[in-house]
């Protein structure tokens, strides 16, 4: 084996399926590579022949050219796939393993790592704590859009499913598990999300969606999804959520029509920093979704915030925007004693359970988020449909893994 096809960031608007490297157990030099983690030997990874991989609307700021992302950086941080080769260091993952890859790369020797807190590992990324597959100034990890891919700190990093056959016939719902179902699960998590209480989620994408099934797994009474795409919104009301069109309105006045009250017990801002302000044809406003769900959470609520928010924006509305400053009313949350949870959601505090649920049928998060299988060299169209707000998850199929595989 040494050909590989994968989808690669060419510029603002434009990706391609193109050929490239066979990975081996040692990180080459690339597109967004650290120069310090060229040559890292990695006697402790494996090579995954990918059975499903994600498009996630992360990827979509790099494709937007809202990152510094270099021309020609392999794209792909969801990925679940089968084990083809192990390096001489793994002792407990074996070749035919199917997995689930955590976004988050962790070495599961640092301190972070050893208190869970995964998502900020000290020891992958030369730049700065925390590393994932095919992201701009995340170690140049290689990205698992593609065929095959290399794993680092295998036996700490990887998901095995315990029954192949059957991770095979979950597939669909199992993908979910490497990023978007974690992480709205950490949203709404970290908003206090709980038995009999009301959230209110901001965004209807697929995160977003994940969040609103999270809140109601976890025992929430009412679920309330935001956005100003009708056909999202109503993919929230397929599975149970009351949803508010941010367009039509104060979000308060609407949430007061469904509970009565203009408040909610948690909040999850699951949109980030291309936020648009609300109303009618209204213009980007990166603060616009935190304002927001300060001003609708009830004193001494929480807001989990997995949305993302870049330190380096170069289509900011504004010189503040470029640089990630935004114009947060943190009085307003600090006078409701309001609780903030931010950064990337470290994926292995939760994606057992999070499995055990999907193989037990506790959720069906493939429906929920409108999982849409199309082949791998189908990816640029699949960016295309994402970016115009088409109510989908798009999941690549680089292997025919998922071929006649359905939601359950």
């Amino acid at each position: 084996m040494s050909s590989n096809r994968a989808v690669a960031y060419i510029k603002p608007g434009m990706v391609e399926v193109r050929n490239t490297d066979f990975p081996t157990l040692e990180l080459q030099d690339g597109p967004g590579v650290a120069p310090q983690n060229v040559g890292r030997k990695c006697r402790h990874g494996v090579i995954l022949k990918v059975l499903a991989t994600n498009i996630c609307g992360s990827d979509q700021h790099m494709v937007r050219g809202r990152t510094t992302a270099p021309e020609g950086l392999v794209l792909g941080h969801e990925i679940t796939g089968e084990v083809v080769e192990r390096g001489p260091d793994v002792e407990f993952i074996d070749v035919g393993d199917v997995v689930s890859v955590p976004f988050n790369i962790a070495c599961g020797r640092c301190r972070n790592c050893k208190q869970r807190n995964t998502g900020i590992c000290l020891n992958v990324n030369p730049a700065r704590p925390g590393a994932a597959y095919g992201y701009v100034d995340m170690g140049g990890w290689v990205g698992g859009q593609a065929e095959y891919v290399m794993v680092p700190y295998a036996d700490f990093n990887l998901l095995r499913f315990p029954d192949a056959d059957q991770a095979r016939e979950k597939l669909l719902d199992l993908t979910m598990l490497s990023d978007i179902f974690p992480t709205g699960f950490h949203g709404a998590v970290t908003a206090g999300a709980g038995v009999g209480s009301t959230v209110y989620v901001a965004g209807a994408g697929p995160v977003g969606l994940a969040a609103a099934a999270s809140a109601h797994l976890l025992g929430a009474a009412v679920v309330i999804v935001g956005d100003l795409n009708a056909e999202r919104l109503a993919q929230a009301r397929a599975f149970g959520c009351e949803t508010v069109d941010v367009s039509r309105g104060p979000v308060e006045e609407q949430i007061a029509e469904i509970l009565g009250v203009p408040e909610v017990d948690a909040a999850v801002d699951a949109v980030g920093f291309e936020a648009r302000a609300h109303g009618p044809d209204a213009g980007e406003a990166s603060a616009t979704v935190l304002n927001s769900v300060m001003g609708l959470t009830r004193a001494g609520g929480a807001l989990g915030i997995p949305g993302l928010y870049v330190t380096d924006d170069p289509g900011g509305v504004d010189d503040d925007a470029r640089s990630g400053t935004l114009k947060v009313r943190l009085g307003l949350g600090w006078a409701k004693s309001l609780s903030f949870t931010t950064g990337q959601c470290p994926v292995m505090r939760y994606h057992r359970g999070l499995m055990m649920a999907i193989l037990h049928e506790r959720v069906h998060i493939a429906k929920a988020v409108n999982a849409t299988v199309i082949d791998l060299e189908d990816a640029p169209r699949g960016y295309a449909e994402f970016d115009q707000g088409a109510a989908r998850k798009y999941v690549l199929d680089p292997s025919g893994a998922l071929t006649g595989v359905r939601p359950v």
